[in-house]
């Protein structure tokens, strides 16, 4: 039942932390390391597994909108064919980058001092630019609908989604500052960073999955996998709503200081020893 146990917490970890910017890798990996649930085969899968389980909720929550873009693509109307190639150019820098560089960054950025670096320097980078942002968030040149989003700004949001290949960086933190910069509203950047999820998420879930031998699961891991899907979607499904909601009163910088708090905390538990 320990495993069991275990996934559980990770579950849960993965399902807060995967849409809000403090980085849900990680957590996982910082976590995993407390618990000793890192450096196996099985726990490798089992990230990704209750990864998709996240990805489900936003696709639950956001279904009205993903069926109405949809059937407007099929359609030829202007914004279903805008969202969707949106989507595919902000995709791209992210799916180069990550077929060149994915084993280097397996190898050495999976630990827990690289995380470390990754929540401050992510941390930093949310308080600057947001206050950058805060300056002109009243201009009528920001992007206040999905649709209205250009080519040229999703593409901006793609580049600035690679920086969350550094595990600590955190892929939803780094999406919503590249719509700062592109010029996106806070809520607009923040659902975009949601859809752009969906493809970048399955597709690199499904590439990591097709690693894996299931054959060598043993029951109870097979348990702790549904499971672990199941309290990764409902976790999530629970945050994401709230997430926005907080969007729409308080600034982001709360997320940047939490950041730099845990960075904190863990830079002393590395000294310690207690974990590396």
């Amino acid at each position: 039942m320990l495993i069991i146990f275990k996934a559980i917490i990770i579950a849960i970890v993965e399902g807060i932390t995967e849409f809000l910017p403090i980085s849900s890798t990680g957590h996982m990996i910082l976590v995993g390391d407390l618990i000793k649930f890192n450096g196996s085969d099985f726990s490798e899968m089992y990230e990704v597994v209750i990864q998709l389980g996240a990805i489900l909720a936003v696709v639950v929550l956001y279904w009205s909108k993903i069926r109405d873009m949809i059937v407007s693509f099929f359609k030829f109307e202007k914004k279903g064919i805008r969202f969707w190639l949106n989507i595919i150019v902000a995709t791209i820098p992210a799916m180069i980058m990550g077929l060149a560089l994915n084993k280097i960054i397996k190898q050495y950025l999976f630990n827990s001092k690289t995380v470390i670096i990754g929540f401050v320097v992510g941390g930093i980078l949310l308080i600057v630019i947001e206050n950058n942002f805060r300056k002109r968030e009243n201009s009528e040149t920001v992007v206040r609908k999905l649709e209205d989003i250009s080519y040229g700004q999703a593409f901006k949001v793609g580049l600035f989604q690679c920086l969350a290949m550094w595990p600590g960086m955190s892929r939803s933190a780094s999406t919503i500052m590249g719509g700062w910069v592109a010029g996106l509203s806070t809520t607009v950047a923040t659902e975009f960073s949601f859809f752009l999820a969906i493809p970048v998420m399955i597709g690199a879930s499904g590439l990591e999955l097709k690693k894996f031998d299931f054959s060598s699961v043993t029951s109870n891991e097979k348990i702790a996998l549904g499971v672990g899907f199941v309290v990764a979607f409902l976790t999530a499904l629970l945050v994401v709503d709230r997430f926005i909601a907080f969007l729409k009163k308080k600034p982001m910088r709360t997320f940047a200081i939490y950041r730099l708090l845990v960075a904190a905390i863990f830079i002393i538990l590395v000294a310690l020893n207690v974990i590396k």
